[in-house]
């Protein structure tokens, strides 16, 4: 059942947010973790303390539905000019509602506050969806092909234009 329409707020995710974000990433993975294997999976879905270490060097956003429900996430790195996206994820009863797309327009506009010029992330092949996500916003894959915990990891890359 899809949640009823609310306002989502878009901001960087404070430490007592860990667990949703926990929760969110589950949620939103765990159709796919028979298509990954298990130490992928465990990279992707990160557990407590590995999101408080990421919030630490990275800086982590949030989706807040009015009742104040962690509904999407995504973390930014800023590195010279070049930015770098992890953890992209919406809770599977909010997609569709262009959370992502939010996320996403936040991320880009704090990292092109910073100097970035071009920003990279990396996705596997359960995740369709996102690909065709990340290719409608300008991502086009790079050809660099790395292996994350055995399984292929594609880098997609969009250059940004102040």
């Amino acid at each position: 059942m899809r949640p009823a329409a609310d306002i989502i707020t878009i901001r960087r995710a404070q430490v007592e947010e860990v667990e949703s974000i926990v929760e969110c990433l589950e949620s939103a993975f765990e159709p796919f973790r028979s298509q990954y294997t298990r130490d992928a999976f465990r990279d992707t879905v990160l557990s407590s303390e590995a999101i408080r270490e990421r919030m630490v060097h990275m800086t982590v956003y949030v989706a807040i539905a009015t009742e104040r429900e962690v509904v999407g996430t995504v973390a930014s790195a800023l590195e010279g000019g070049d930015g770098h996206l992890r953890g992209m994820a919406v809770r599977p009863a909010w997609q569709g509602r262009r959370i992502a797309d939010q996320l996403l327009l936040v991320a880009e506009k704090d990292l092109l506050a910073g100097g970035c010029v071009r920003i990279t992330l990396d996705t596997t092949v359960p995740l369709q969806r996102a690909i065709r996500f990340y290719q409608r916003n300008g991502f086009v894959p790079s050809g660099r092909v790395t292996d994350f915990f055995g399984m292929p990891l594609y880098e997609y890359v969009k250059p940004l234009i102040p």
